[in-house]
C-alpha cells in the first residue's frame, strides 16, 4: 500500500521523488504477483501429471490381477482376454497420448500466459520510467521557470530604480539651470547697478587718483622698509603662495565679478561631472552631516588646500572629498581677466551628496 504524501514533501522535487519511490513499490509488487502465479500453475500441473501416473499404476495393477485370474480360465478365455487386452491397452495408448497432448498444450498456454505477463510487466515499468522522467521534467521546467520569473522582476526593480533615479537627475539638472537663470538675472541687474554706481565714482576716484598714486609710493616705500626690518630679524613661517598672493574669496555665489562666478561654476561641474555614481553612493553612506569645504585653487589651476570649515562628522568621509577635489587637478586655469587681478581663488562650499554631487 502507497505511503501517503506528508506535509514535509511540499516542494516539487520532493514530490517527484516521492512519485518514482511509489512507482518502484508497485512495480516490485507487480513482480512478486506474477512471480506467485507463475509457481502456482507449476505446481498444479506437478500434482495433475502425479495424478494421472497414479491412475495409470493402479489400472496396471488392476490389469496384473485380471490377468493372473484370466490364465487359471480356458485357453478360448484366454484368447478374449488377450484380445480385450489389445484394443485395452491402445485405448490406455490413446488415453495417455491425449492426457501427454493436454499436458503440452497447458504448459504452451502457461509460457504465453507468462511470456504475456513478463510483456505487460515490463511495459508498465516503462510507462513508470516515462512517467517519473516527465514528473522530473516538469519539476525542472518549473524552477526554471521560478528563478526566470525571479530575474526579470530583479530587472523590473533595478529598472525602476534607474528610472527614478535618472528622473530625479533630470530633476536637479532642471532646478539647477532655473536657479542658474534666476542668479544670472540677478548678477546681471547687480552688474548694471554696480556698472552705474561706478560710473559715479570714476570722477570721484579721477579726482583723487593724483592724491592715491602719491600716497600708495608712499606705503609701499614703508612697507618696504618694514618688511626689509622684519626680514632681518625673523623669517615669515607662512608659505610664499599665502603670505604674498593675491587672494579672493567667494563664499556664496553673488559677487560683481561675472568672470569669478563663471570660474567657480565651471569648478562645480568638473567635480559632479567627473566623480563615479558608486564613489557617490558609497560615501553619501558615511556622511553624518553636509560639511562645508574652502578649496584654493592657483591660477594655473592647480589646489593650494582644502580646507574643512565643518567636517562631515567622519574623518574617513572628509578625506574622501579631499581625494575627490585632488582627483579632479588640473583645473581651469585663470581667465584673463581673473590673472590679472588674482594669484588664488578661495570657492566656499557646502557639499551635498546622493545620487550625485551637489553644491549649496
Amino acid at each position: 500500500m502507497p505511503e501517503p504524501v506528508t506535509p514535509a514533501l511540499r516542494n516539487s522535487g520532493d514530490v517527484a521523488r516521492e512519485a518514482l519511490r511509489l512507482a518502484a513499490l508497485q512495480l516490485a509488487a507487480q513482480r512478486q504477483e506474477a512471480d506467485r502465479q507463475e509457481t502456482a500453475q507449476v505446481d498444479a500441473a506437478r500434482r495433475e501429471a502425479e495424478r494421472q501416473e497414479s491412475e495409470r499404476l493402479a489400472a496396471v495393477q488392476l490389469d496384473a490381477q485380471r490377468q493372473a485370474a484370466e490364465r487359471q480360465e480356458t485357453a478360448q478365455v484366454d484368447a478374449a482376454r488377450r484380445e480385450a487386452e489389445r484394443q485395452e491397452s491402445e485405448r490406455l495408448a490413446a488415453v495417455q497420448l491425449d492426457a501427454q497432448r493436454q499436458a503440452a498444450e497447458r504448459q504452451e498456454a502457461a509460457r504465453v500466459e507468462a511470456a504475456r505477463r513478463e510483456a505487460e510487466r515490463q511495459e508498465s515499468e516503462r510507462l513508470a520510467a516515462v512517467q517519473l522522467d516527465a514528473q522530473r521534467q516538469e519539476a525542472e521546467r518549473q524552477e526554471a521557470s521560478r528563478v526566470e520569473a525571479a530575474r526579470r522582476e530583479a530587472e523590473r526593480q533595478e529598472s525602476e530604480r534607474l528610472a527614478a533615479a535618472q528622473l530625479d537627475a533630470q530633476r536637479q539638472e532642471a532646478e539647477r539651470q532655473e536657479a542658474a537663470r534666476v542668479e544670472a538675472a540677478r548678477l546681471e541687474a547687480e552688474r548694471q547697478e554696480s556698472a552705474r554706481v561706478r560710473a559715479k565714482q570714476e570722477e570721484a576716484e579721477r579726482r583723487e587718483a593724483a592724491l592715491r598714486a602719491i600716497g600708495r609710493q608712499l606705503d609701499a616705500e614703508a612697507a618696504r622698509r618694514k618688511e626689509a626690518s622684519a626680514a632681518a630679524r625673523l623669517p615669515s613661517p607662512l608659505p610664499l603662495s599665502l603670505s604674498t598672493a593675491r587672494r579672493v574669496r567667494l563664499w556664496g555665489r553673488t559677487d560683481p565679478n561675472v568672470e569669478l562666478i563663471r570660474y567657480a561654476e565651471a569648478w562645480e561641474r568638473k567635480i559632479q561631472f567627473n566623480t563615479p555614481v558608486e564613489t557617490v553612493r558609497e560615501l553619501a553612506k558615511q556622511l553624518h552631516t553636509n560639511p562645508t569645504v574652502t578649496v584654493a585653487i592657483r591660477s594655473d589651476g592647480s589646489v593650494e588646500s582644502v580646507t574643512f570649515v565643518a567636517s562631515s562628522g567622519t574623518p574617513e568621509a572628509d578625506e574622501a572629498i579631499r581625494r575627490i577635489v585632488q582627483s579632479n587637478e588640473h583645473y581651469q586655469a585663470f581667465p584673463p581677466a581673473l590673472a590679472r587681478d588674482f594669484d588664488v581663488i578661495e570657492i566656499r562650499r557646502t557639499w551635498h551628496l546622493d545620487m550625485a554631487v551637489r553644491f549649496y
